[in-house]
């Protein structure tokens, strides 16, 4: 059973999938992946969605950026979407994101930022799952000793 579900709108969104991956590798979440658009393959995002255990889908895609809305339309699931960036900047892609109607809520994450999506959905699975809880106050601690660190690096200046 995958807990997470990961569309990528195109095969090009598989920089910003690695970002995801390397996160969910890093705290031991399952998830799976598809490809699917929601303009050029309507059927297969329905069927993806339909078809899914997860508890929590990502959804990245650039230009119109239309799928973590199609996805959200098909489930009362959490649905965070990655923008990515390509044409202005990923700033379409941001706005179609962020900009859902009432009633169909997408979160949205800042453009190309596939970590923090992941974080996220962690973040969402921590609600019910302790060990997840623990392992991301220990993420964030290590976080915070890198900043430590580097603050006493910038001493030597």
């Amino acid at each position: 059973m995958s807990l997470i579900t990961i569309i990528l709108g195109s095969i090009s969104d598989k920089v910003i999938f690695d970002k995801c991956k390397n996160i969910f590798d890093e705290f031991e979440v399952k998830y799976d992946v598809k490809i699917a658009s929601s303009h050029r393959t309507p059927e297969k995002v329905e069927e993806i969605v339909k078809n899914s255990d997860a508890d929590v889908f990502i959804a990245i895609a650039g230009l119109a950026a239309a799928l973590p809305g199609a996805v959200a339309a098909r489930t009362t699931k959490p649905v965070i979407g990655v923008p990515v960036e390509s044409k202005l900047g990923g700033l379409d892609a941001l706005l179609s994101i962020s900009q859902m109607p009432p009633g169909i809520p997408v979160a949205c994450v800042g453009i190309d930022r596939g970590e923090n999506a992941a974080l996220l959905a962690i973040e969402i699975l921590a609600l019910k799952d302790e060990d997840l809880k623990n392992k991301l106050e220990n993420y964030r601690k290590k976080m915070k000793k890198k900043i430590e660190k580097d603050n006493k690096g910038v001493e030597k200046w």
